[in-house]
């Protein structure tokens, strides 16, 4: 085995060598995210060589390829044991950069020098062999001919859309400075030993390069990149003293994420949750963030550490840390800061309080936030998430909130208000008035639609009554019903008089049924009299309002719910000007119906919402779970020849991220059966029947798996979608 380090052109263009692809190699299978990662490579080497003040010009290192040469005659034949994708997306590169030339010299010059060999073995002297699969649509594109629908011909016409619009936008960028970019790209060239004692074997060559093992996280790749961009020497006292001890000791598995809500805050653009599908795609966002705004790894470092505690403190449920000299607002701040992250559980605002804290603990251009400046924002967001919770209002947050982090120097300047920026988006996004809520809450289910945030929203209620603190968190607070759960053999009936049954339907779970208490199992069914004796021994402000009644009847009921409606606008306000206006942007766009997978925040959007219709290119299907959605999604890939189903098969623990392949034939799920009997129900045929309920079953069955979330099938979706380069547009989704 031997080792040499050549540019990408020097290896293809060698004269007189072919390269073949032997059949165990998997078909080509890079898609949107990796070409696109490709050409944003090659216009920055292009950007170096055109950059005058640049003496020293940018090179790319573009991984390893292992090659076995093999002798035929006066040629050479180079079997590609890995590096496959490589070798096969700089050609199609290529040929797009070819078939884009008008130039008749510039098209020879790329036909002569990579695409053919004169010497070559293989049809129409083509230089490289692909795999069967991929052969007859790669040997069209070489012989400028129309190439069968698939992978291949979709990224020759990525390529050719990027190279378009570089002209258009980059005149000064020429043929030559494309080939410039591809001469230094370099890659690791590994040669094999082709004597059999050796024991160097292609096949387990590429299965040991290609060995399962624990990915590395966006932590992992960031850390690596940094450090292994500072000097030897010091990479081990930075390591120890500042990224290990300042960042990942601190964080710990909250690390990745904490990168990317520092790279949304930074960037001021919505960037999509951390997971093992899209973590390289979010790692070359960071890589071109700090090339582009620090000019050191040292500088990125130091300003990124400033961070750290501020994110601490955004996860940490029970902060120990002084966010606040004076100890009323640190404790204020700290209790906000939990409602919003641990109580009422928002991501969105998680990039934007960063900012917040950027500004108050340091300042931003020489202002620093004040700490009644700060808890005034931080209420103000309390009550716009906790209104539309209860109006059960996500979608959109992730995407649209991060957006607002441009406006922290306004807030701090005083230039705008938080109430401002939040009523000035879409209706979708908007910040429920009172007159929205008092419906919603004289109507609502409050007691079961709101279970996550029914405690709370009382417990804050009683707060601001009472004036003190109350720990609605503890377990021993509960929701008491006024009016029992069940009425049946108690007084209850002959209380609530006449309409008893009628009134116990309507308002048994409604808010104007509702309390605080300490002893819920205690009184339980109890009658009211009885009720009203134990709430006399309560220390909760909301045992009054019941202990003024003389009876607990409908008018009783409406009352209170009068009341706690009146209470919860005290205790989540709006300012008077935006208690009863339309609080959003009426010029601005409504799209609150209807989504693509590829949106950032798709997988939250669906996630609690129920899918309606499904239109792919163009084509309506009604689905009414998410499951449907995925099934039939993956069957109309399956339908249409413009795409290779088979790809999908065969790169599916790229494409999924699961534990089983998500897509079977029968003799496979029958062998995990074995195994799990459980997964019988967890897959589907394409017309939705499980296992059992399907007759005759043959071989070719497939099944489909549809024990995931919401957001795992937006997932696989959007992976299938970037693969085969199907733009945002042509796949939407409509909810209910």
């Amino acid at each position: 085995m031997k080792t040499q380090n050549q540019s990408i052109s020097d290896v293809l263009a060698k004269n007189a060598t072919s390269f073949f692809i032997p059949p165990f190699q998997r078909a080509y299978a890079w898609g949107k995210p990796e070409i696109e990662r490709y050409f944003a490579d090659i216009l920055r080497i292009i950007n170096s060589e055109l950059d005058s003040k640049q003496h020293d010009k940018l090179e790319h290192f573009f991984g390893t390829i292992v090659i076995k040469e093999e002798s035929e005659g006066f040629a050479q034949k180079s079997v590609i044991v890995d590096g496959q994708q490589r070798l096969t997306t700089t050609l199609l590169f290529l040929i797009a950069l070819r078939d884009f030339e008008t130039e008749a010299t510039n098209k020879d010059f790329i036909t002569q020098n990579y695409l053919k060999n004169n010497s070559s073995t293989f049809e129409d002297k083509i230089k490289l062999k692909q795999v069967t699969k991929d052969w007859d649509a790669y040997k069209a594109l070489v012989n400028n001919e129309e190439a069968n629908k698939g992978i291949i011909k979709t990224a020759y016409q990525l390529f050719s859309k990027l190279i378009s619009e570089t002209k258009q936008n980059r005149s000064e960028i020429q043929f030559g400075n494309y080939i410039k970019a591809i001469q230094r790209m370099n890659v690791a060239i590994i040669f094999l030993d082709e004597r059999p004692f050796k024991g160097e074997d292609p096949q387990i060559i590429f299965e040991t390069l290609n060995s399962l093992g624990k990915p590395l996280t966006l932590a992992d790749l960031i850390r690596n990149y940094v450090l292994l961009n500072i000097y030897s020497k010091e990479q081990s006292d930075i390591y120890e003293n500042t990224w290990h001890s300042k960042i990942e000791a601190i964080l710990n598995e909250n690390t990745s994420s904490f990168f990317r809500d520092y790279l949304q805050y930074k960037t001021v653009r919505s960037i999509k949750v951390v997971s093992d599908n899209n973590t390289k795609e979010i790692y070359q966002l960071f890589k071109e963030f700090v090339d582009a705004e620090f000019t050191t790894h040292n500088d990125f470092i130091a300003n990124i550490v400033r961070f750290v505690n501020c994110y601490k403190w955004i996860i940490t449920e029970i902060v120990t840390d002084t966010i606040s000299t004076n100890s009323n607002n640190d404790k204020e701040i700290k209790e906000l800061i939990r409602n919003i992250f641990h109580d009422i559980k928002t991501e969105a605002f998680k990039p934007f309080v960063l900012g917040l804290f950027e500004c108050h603990q340091q300042g931003i251009n020489g202002t620093k936030m004040s700490d009644e400046m700060l808890i005034d924002i931080l209420k103000t967001i309390r009550t716009y998430l906790i209104r539309r919770r209860i109006l059960r209002l996500t979608q959109g947050e992730n995407k649209n909130i991060v957006l607002l982090s441009n406006q922290i120097e306004n807030l701090t300047k005083s230039s705008i208000t938080m109430v401002d920026l939040l009523s000035d988006m879409s209706y979708s996004m908007r910040l429920p008035n009172d007159d929205e809520m008092t419906n919603y809450l004289a109507s609502m289910n409050f007691y079961e639609q709101l279970k996550q945030y029914s405690k709370f929203i009382l417990g804050k209620i009683e707060e601001n009554n009472a004036k003190v603190s109350v720990s609605f968190r503890d377990a021993k607070i509960t929701i008491e019903h006024i009016m029992p759960q069940n009425i049946e053999n108690t007084s209850w009936p002959k209380e609530l008089g006449a309409s008893s049954e009628n009134i116990h339907k309507t308002y048994l779970h409604n808010i104007g049924n509702l309390i605080l208490t300490e002893f819920n199992s205690e009184i339980g069914n109890k009658s009211f009299i009885e009720k009203k004796k134990k709430l006399e021994t309560s220390s909760l402000h909301f045992r009054l309002d019941i202990l003024n009644s003389e009876n607990w009847d409908e008018t009783s009921i409406k009352k209170h719910q009068s009341n706690m409606i009146k209470w919860f606008l005290e205790t989540f306000p709006l300012p008077e000007k935006h208690q009863h206006k339309d609080n959003w942007n009426t010029t601005k766009i409504i799209n609150n119906i209807s989504f693509s997978p590829l949106d950032n925040d798709a997988g939250e959007t669906a996630e609690g919402n129920k899918p309606a219709k499904l239109i792919i290119e163009g084509l309506s299907y009604n689905v009414k779970t998410w499951q449907d959605v995925f099934i039939q999604f993956i069957q109309y890939i399956k339908n249409n020849s413009d795409y290779d189903f088979d790809l999908i098969l065969d790169n599916q623990n790229d494409l999924f991220s699961s534990k089983y392949n998500a897509i079977v034939k029968w003799p496979e799920l029958q062998s995990l059966i074995n195994d799990n009997m459980d997964l019988k129900s967890r897959y589907k045929t394409f017309d939705g029947k499980v296992c059992d309920k399907v007759e005759n079953l043959t071989d070719d069955k497939y099944f489909i798996h549809i024990n995931a979330s919401a957001n795992s099938f937006m997932d696989r979706i959007a992976n299938i979608m970037n693969k085969f380069n199907i733009p945002a547009t042509a796949v939407e989704i409509t909810l209910k």
